[in-house]
């Protein structure tokens, strides 16, 4: 039999599944902002998992992906172990559709944070108080910004032989090694020995199905890995990208893509080309090694120097 937990005063006991609020915020209307935190319990031991999306508010594919997989039978139906899901963790910047809180700061540079700090930095606190010690591993979901469509892929450091088992067994098209930043929540969970993969797919507030499809059938794929719950899914042939490197436009002009995002590309190939809109010019882009799409910049007008099409180089 698991044993009881608790969050900000709210005990959840083994074999019940509840929804409690991390914390409650105030905006200048004097309007109470709460962040709901769904519990699922077995009331068998095992893994505890933490699914997070919505760091930004306007990444909503990962939200997407948190409340289907939330809602599946199998999963409300925990085998064993425990799943912790926040579908919004950035409920503030949600209600305005924006990536950052209302005074300009990013919550995923906010950690570890601070009890009496700004807005950011006592949600990251209260993410670090009350859910990180809870958990043995978790998931963020995070979209492309502005744009940028990222096909569906996993972040995580090669080095940490964990951080390399937990990718494996969600198991999404892609596996990117990928250096903590200052001040996220991956690194600061890292820190205190919790392993958090960072999810990316699609971009900022547009569904892109395939990501979301792969984001589910992942988390589904790692609980069943775990015993969690029943679930039949081939695994894919996931790819290993250790470098990466954006192509930038020589150009400014109208681009135009002429290969898909997560396609396998040869160098020398021609990926897109810019075009001046009176007619004159085109300028290829040409790809400068063997590689892999992993994302591509859907601005149709674009400046000289502007970032376009993310390469990821394999890992051999």
């Amino acid at each position: 039999m698991q044993q009881d937990i608790t969050i900000n005063g709210q005990v959840i006991k083994a074999g019940e599944n509840k929804t409690v609020i991390l914390n409650s915020y105030e905006l200048h209307t004097k309007t109470k902002i709460e962040i709901p935190v769904h519990v699922i319990r077995s009331k068998k031991k095992g893994q505890t998992l933490l699914l997070s999306a919505g760091m930004h508010g306007e990444e909503t594919n990962g939200i997407e992906i948190v409340r289907k997989v939330i809602t599946r039978q199998e999963v409300q139906d925990l085998k064993c172990g425990t799943l912790i899901a926040i579908p919004v963790i950035n409920i503030v910047s949600f209600l305005y559709g924006s990536r950052d809180l209302p005074d300009g700061r990013d919550l995923n540079r906010c950690f570890p944070g601070t009890k009496n700090g700004s807005l950011g930095s006592r949600i990251a606190y209260d993410l670090m108080k009350h859910i990180l010690p809870l958990i043995d591993f978790g998931v963020d979901f995070h979209t492309g910004g502005a744009k940028i469509n990222n096909f569906p892929q996993v972040r995580c450091v090669f080095d940490f032989p964990d951080n390399i088992n937990i990718a494996e067994r969600f198991s999404p098209p892609i596996i990117i090694d990928s250096s903590y930043r200052e001040g996220t929540f991956r690194q600061e969970a890292a820190q205190k020995g919790k392993p958090i993969l960072v999810f990316e797919g699609g971009e900022s507030m547009r569904f892109d199905y395939l990501a979301i499809n792969e984001g589910i059938t992942g988390c589904l794929r790692l609980m069943h890995s775990y015993g969690m719950i029943d679930y039949d899914m081939p695994q894919n042939n996931s790819v290993k990208i250790k470098k990466d490197k954006w192509i930038r436009a020589n150009a400014s002009g109208l681009f135009h893509m002429s290969v898909k995002n997560g396609t396998q590309v040869k160098e020398g190939e021609i990926l897109g080309m810019i075009c001046n809109p009176f007619g004159e010019i085109e300028d290829k882009l040409i790809c400068p090694i063997d590689s892999y799409i992993v994302g591509i910049n859907n601005q149709p007008v674009v400046n000289e120097g502007d970032a376009l099409i993310h390469l990821g180089i394999a890992e051999v």
